[in-house]
């Protein structure tokens, strides 16, 4: 029986000069959660407008869009400018107050948590109080495997939001330059970060991605590591999303850790490699890129 994951969070257009593409930090984990076999299913919102029927017609298309999509016939659906510098490393502009700062309590949305194996957060649709406070009650409706992707983006989050959804989490996933401001008491490496991370929270899970460094994770009292995969970097948008996605997939399905790490940081690498956060692939690009 497959696992049920639940995705909450926003959807938006990532605009590339005149290309825009559909985007989103925990869409795209819930569109490579359905690339790679999984039952995963997505919770945001989106306007009343050209741009959110567009969106509609996306999710419809990659089986992402069921009743949980929510309309807001106010706030307008998100477009997001992306710039890259000269390493391909992304930065965005993103406005607010958009259709996913507005996602509401309904019934479809509380019992897709409570049927959940796992749910998938992210930090930023939580930077208005509306959709933090519906996801906090979601929470607290569900024995599923709770999911924080931490995913700051100045000056969309506060340290106290962040607190609060790392508390609530089973697992957190965090790329290097996060763990360093989110754990800046320590001056150690970052094994002894994430173990002082670790201390404050009590996740059961923790995962540093380190770019083309690979990542490091502590679970069950053990760390594993694995040192990446060489690619020529387009850009680096959605790649962790990419990661996240197929580490959790391999985590409900219960395979070796560290077989799970490896694949996690060749979907990455190979998702840094192509233009957009999610380009197709197949089971094979573990062995394609070694």
């Amino acid at each position: 029986m497959k696992n049920n994951i639940l995705c909450f969070g926003e959807v938006l257009w990532d605009a590339f000069g005149d290309e825009k593409v559909a985007g989103g930090a925990v869409m795209n984990v819930a569109y490579h959660l359905r690339q790679q076999g999984a039952n995963a299913s997505f919770a945001s919102k989106v306007g009343m407008d050209a741009s959110g029927f567009e969106l509609i017609a996306f999710l419809k298309e990659n089986n992402l869009y069921s009743e949980l999509i929510q309309n807001d016939a106010e706030l307008p659906t998100c477009e997001v400018t992306v710039q890259l510098d000269k390493n391909q490393q992304a930065t965005y502009i993103i406005p607010q107050p958009v259709s996913w700062d507005n996602i509401k309590t309904e019934t479809a949305l509380t019992q897709s948590g409570m049927q959940a194996s796992a749910i998938i957060f992210g930090s930023l649709a939580c930077r208005q109080q509306t959709t933090r406070d519906t996801l906090l009650n979601l929470l607290n409706e569900t024995n599923a495997l709770k999911v924080f992707d931490v995913n700051l983006r100045a000056p969309h989050y506060t340290l106290s939001t962040i607190e609060t959804l790392a508390a609530r989490a089973d697992v957190v996933k965090m790329n290097e330059d996060e763990a360093n401001l989110l754990i800046n008491g320590s001056n150690g490496n970052l094994k002894d970060k994430v173990n002082e991370f670790r201390k404050k929270y009590h996740a059961q899970t923790i995962c540093v991605t380190r770019g083309e460094h690979g990542a490091i994770v502590w679970h069950d009292y053990e760390f594993y590591e694995h040192p990446g995969f060489t690619v020529d970097v387009v850009d680096t948008v959605g790649a962790g999303d990419s990661f996240l996605a197929t580490f959790i997939n391999g985590l409900l399905n219960k395979q070796p850790l560290q077989e799970v790490l490896e694949k996690s940081c060749a979907v990455g690498a190979y998702v840094a490699g192509k233009r957009g956060a999610n380009p197709v692939y197949d089971e094979g690009i573990v062995e394609v890129l070694k």
